[in-house]
């Protein structure tokens, strides 16, 4: 049994103002969606995030709430002020370090007979909740993936352009076994199954959730009209920090023979990902910066290789 999560805020409906906090499950039965967030460090991107979310139609505001949940030790007076929404919002605390630990502990909260995960710096479209309400009663003993769309933004630079050509596929990583959290979702009945995300890692915990469900029979199911947008990232910082946080979560997490792979497959080019740039939908000027900038982040594996397995340094969290 995990421990409960502390709650640090608890809104109701239509308030930004506290509410005495209730124990987990407890005081909203009739809930049947739970929207999971984990933040580190995220407060403007969350505040999108919530307005976003407050334009959901074809769902009943006290029929789903939604669970942030709070990674950073220093607490959650770096939010700042939160914008008024309608349905419940509550903050609760993780103090293990890294997403898949924090999703285990919004999950412990919630209240919702269904779990729904997504990141704070998506965009949901207005009709994704309901889409996924009606995905899980069709299909409740499924894992559910929606698309997630990156978007360039005007004037793109090289960055923002290897990052849209690249996305996040989620239908190839279906037809693969796998989703990204970015999108995902399943009733408590079916997490609990499965036994929720492995708290020992820091990246591609999504991955192994799914691999460890379809293991067990369960299936994937992409569901088109569920749709989450995604702002590119825009800068070399972004994208580094994020290649050396996944060759983390490949190298230093998993059992022994799963990272000994991951060692032999880090060290060859990635041709097989520069061969699907060169098929993506884009501009031939757009696919060859994306080959470029992933030759770029190939090095930058490698030394990211040394640094975990030579210097034995702690793999990135950010």
């Amino acid at each position: 049994m995990r421990p409960e999560p502390r709650i640090l805020r608890d809104f109701a409906e239509g308030k930004n103002t506290l509410e005495t906090a209730q124990p987990a499950r407890s005081s909203s039965a009739a809930l049947t969606l739970s929207v999971i967030v984990p933040v580190y460090r995220e407060s403007a991107a969350l505040a999108e995030l919530l307005l976003a979310l407050e334009q959901q139609v074809g769902m009943t505001a006290r029929g789903w709430e939604v669970i942030v949940v709070d990674n950073d030790p220093c607490g959650p007076d770096h939010f700042g002020n939160l914008p008024k929404v309608s349905f419940r919002l509550r903050i609760v605390g993780c103090a293990t370090p890294g997403s898949y630990a924090a999703r285990n502990a919004g999950a412990t909260a919630a209240a919702g007979a269904c779990l729904v995960f997504t990141d704070a710096d998506c965009r949901p479209s207005a009709g994704w909740l309901a889409a996924i309400q009606r995905g899980l009663e069709e299909r409740p003993n499924t894992i559910l993936a929606g698309p997630v769309l990156l978007e360039p933004g005007t004037n793109p630079n090289d960055w923002a352009i290897f990052d849209t050509v690249r996305g996040i596929p989620q239908g190839d990583f279906i037809s693969r076994g796998y989703a990204a959290t970015a999108n995902l979702a399943c009733t408590r009945r079916l997490f609990d199954q499965i036994g929720g995300f492995a708290e020992d890692r820091l990246s591609g915990g999504d991955a192994e959730f799914c691999r460890r469900a379809v293991r067990r029979g369960i299936k994937l199911h992409l569901v088109a009209d569920a749709l989450v947008h995604h702002p590119a990232r825009a800068t070399d910082s972004a994208l580094i920090i994020k290649a050396r946080r996944i060759k983390g979560g490949q190298l230093a997490a998993g059992p022994v023979l799963h990272r000994a792979l991951w060692t032999l497959r880090s060290l060859t080019p990635p041709l097989r990902e520069i061969f699907t740039y060169m098929r993506a939908p884009y501009s031939w000027n757009w696919r060859l910066i994306a080959c470029r900038k992933r030759m770029y982040l190939w090095g930058v594996e490698l030394t990211e290789m040394v640094r975990l397995l030579i210097l034995r340094a702690p793999p990135e969290r950010r």
